[in-house]
Order: C-alpha cells, then structure tokens, then sequence
C-alpha cells in the first residue's frame, strides 16, 4: 500500500515536470517527436528492405523451381518417346515433387509480395505524415514567435503611458521647467546687455560735439577760416549752464 502511493507520488512529479516543459517550449517537444518517429521510419525502412532480400529470396528459388519443372517435364517427355518408361517414371516422380514445391513457392511468394506491398505503403504514408508534420512545426513556429512579438508589442505599448502622472511624464515636466529657466536666464542677460546702451550713445554725441568745436576754432586760429564765417557754438547746449559775462 506504501509502495503504491510511493510510485504514484513519483508519477505524479515526473508528470508535472514534464507538463511544465511541455507548455514551456512545445516546439522543442514536436521536434523531439518528429526525430523519434523519424528514427521509427528508418528502423522501419531497415526491416522492409531485409523482407525485401526474403522475398527477392524466394522469387529466386520459384524461378529455379519453374526451370527445374520445365527440364524434368522435358526429361519425362524424352523418354517417354525412346520407350523407357522406367526413367521416365523417375523423372515424372521428381517433375511431381518439383511441381508441388513450385506451387508451395508460388504462394510463399505470393503472400509475401502482398505484406511487402502493405508495409512499402504505410511506411510510404508514414513518411508523407512526416513530412506534413515537419511542415506544420515550421508554421507553429513562426506563429509562436508572431503572435510573441506582437504580445511584447502590446505590452509595451500599454506600459508606455506619458501621462503627467506617471514617472516619465514628471520628469518631462522637470525638463520642461529646466527649458524655461534656462530660456529665463538668456531673457535676463539679453534685458542687462542692453542696459545704459542709451547713456553710452549720448556721451559719444557729445565727445563727438566738443571734438568739432574745438577743430573750428583751431582752423579761425590758423586762418583757414574767418571768424565771419565760422558758426558760433552754442556751449550752453553742449557743455552745460553757461557762465555770465561782464558787460
């Protein structure tokens, strides 16, 4: 009773492991069936070809029985027309014996060319099997290997979810904050650079003004000029509140 429920426990296991590999990776177990039934075959084309040698056997001794049939046949035949009928009857005794190995043989050969025949077609069939089986693994398995990567695909494409709620749209918030900062700071540097730009523009003016006055009055002083033709400087405008003169 202990033992049967040990085996029975062991069976149990063993079922289960080979379950597991089963649904595992079918295709590794039809291609494991195949290269058996394939050895099958070929231990079963072994066989038919040593009954072939039998029956080539026994083809050959029914040719040899039907020429010894003819011979003693003609023997008798001989004899009979010489007058000796004792050696004729020899001979007609051994054509009796021959002709009744020939039919024995006949039949042999008979029944064996039809069990040969049996076995050529069902190994024949076997084979074709095979072969259609060969075909079907080939098309389970690019469809296993499909309707796989169209799963991954689909998996995938539920995990990728860019929603704001999840990890990757918060950081692509974060970037995006980054982006404006970083686009802020070039706003604030562009807005300082351009600051006292007008002040700077003024002075020059000015240093531009002064220069042009002071060159008039050096070309009066060197005579290039007359003091008639030469325009008077309005310094208030330039130089700042001008200074009272004495009457």
């Amino acid at each position: 009773m202990i033992f049967h429920k040990f085996v029975t426990v062991i069976r149990a296991f063993f079922n289960s492991i080979a379950n597991a590999l089963w649904e595992r990776d079918p295709i590794a177990i039809m291609r494991l069936e195949y290269d058996r039934s394939v050895e099958q075959l070929q231990e079963g084309r072994k066989g038919l070809e040593l009954y072939r040698g039998l029956v080539e056997r026994v083809v050959r001794q029914t040719t040899m029985g039907k020429s010894q049939v003819d011979k003693l046949k003609a023997d008798v035949k001989a004899y009979l027309k010489t007058g000796d009928r004792d050696t004729a009857g020899k001979f007609a005794l051994q054509l009796q014996k021959a002709e009744a190995d020939l039919v024995q043989n006949q039949e042999q050969l008979k029944m064996h060319e039809e069990a040969y025949e049996n076995n050529l077609k069902k190994i024949q069939y076997a084979n074709k099997q095979l072969a259609e089986v060969r075909e079907k693994i080939e098309h389970y398995n690019a469809d296993l290997k499909m309707t796989a990567a169209e799963a991954e695909i689909a998996r995938i494409a539920g995990d990728l979810n860019f929603d704001v709620t999840t990890d990757f749209g918060q950081i692509e918030q974060i970037i995006q904050q980054k982006i404006d900062t970083n686009r802020g700071k070039v706003r604030v540097a562009a807005d300082l650079s351009s600051r006292g730009v007008a002040d700077i523009k003024a002075k020059e003016r000015m240093e531009s003004q002064l220069a042009e006055d002071v060159l008039q009055q050096y070309e009066v002083e060197l005579g290039l000029k007359s003091p008639e033709t030469t325009p008077v400087v309005d310094s208030n405008k330039n130089l700042g509140p001008a200074t009272e003169k004495n009457t």
